[in-house]
């Protein structure tokens, strides 16, 4: 998948350059709205903070971490152009996440415990961005973005009953919306027939997404915060 990615960017870099001499879609900025799709690659992670407020009753957790795991996103791209260089974009889009919180307990004599609670939500996403371009190059320019996020998990887990499952079948409960920040940068190449765009954001979520049950896998735990890595393609026409 990642050979396949590059090789496609270094063919619409090749392609943009060999057009260098002439400007495509020269009066693309003059449109008040645009609208498009967009593909994207994601790396799915947890802000993790431990909980102390047990004291002993944690001890023997000696490793709590998450094992980030990579997903994909698939969305619409709507883009009011306030200025060439100023734009509004909303993009709904559906976001497969995965993550893997990982336990290890110390057990006597000299031997530990191991989990692993898969955490896969699936979210429908409404970011709210504001995108600040550069001029253009000939068929060249670059951008900053960033705005507010908020979503809501189709897949919740917020009914699932933990306390009568044995401890294989209970999950690592979370929250149905969330909400937080996104800030990135990318590159848009103007094409004959459309524009195409790569983009690497992160999202940082401002909502603890734990429902703390006071279970095994939900006590050692204060806060969870999601943070994601998103590779975006997009293409506007």
């Amino acid at each position: 998948m990642k050979k396949l990615i590059v090789i496609f960017l270094l063919f619409v870099i090749a392609r943009n350059g060999y057009s260098q001499q002439m400007e495509n879609l020269y009066d693309f900025d003059e449109n008040r709205m645009h609208f498009g799709f967009v593909l994207g690659y994601n790396k799915a992670d947890f802000y993790l903070d431990k909980n102390t407020a047990y004291g002993t009753s944690i001890d023997t957790l000696m490793v709590l971490e998450v094992e980030p795991k990579p997903g994909f996103n698939l969305g619409i791209v709507s883009s009011l152009n306030l200025t060439p260089n100023l734009k509004i974009r909303l993009v709904p889009s559906l976001s497969f996440q995965e993550r893997v919180i990982e336990y290890t307990y110390f057990k006597q004599p000299d031997s530990s415990e191991f989990w692993k609670k898969e955490v896969q939500p699936v979210f429908l996403d409404f970011p709210l961005l504001v995108k600040f371009r550069t001029n253009r190059i000939n068929n060249f320019a670059a951008y900053i973005i960033g705005g507010g996020r908020f979503g809501l998990d189709m897949s919740s887990s917020e009914d699932v009953k933990n306390s009568s499952a044995s401890l294989a079948d209970q999950i690592v409960k979370t929250s149905r919306a969330d909400y937080g920040l996104e800030i990135g940068g990318g590159m848009d190449f103007f094409l004959e027939y459309f524009k195409f765009g790569v983009e690497l954001k992160l999202g940082m979520g401002l909502k603890n997404m734990l429902i703390q049950e006071n279970l095994k896998f939900s006590r050692p735990i204060e806060s969870l915060r999601s943070k994601v890595w998103t590779l975006s393609f997009t293409f506007e026409g």
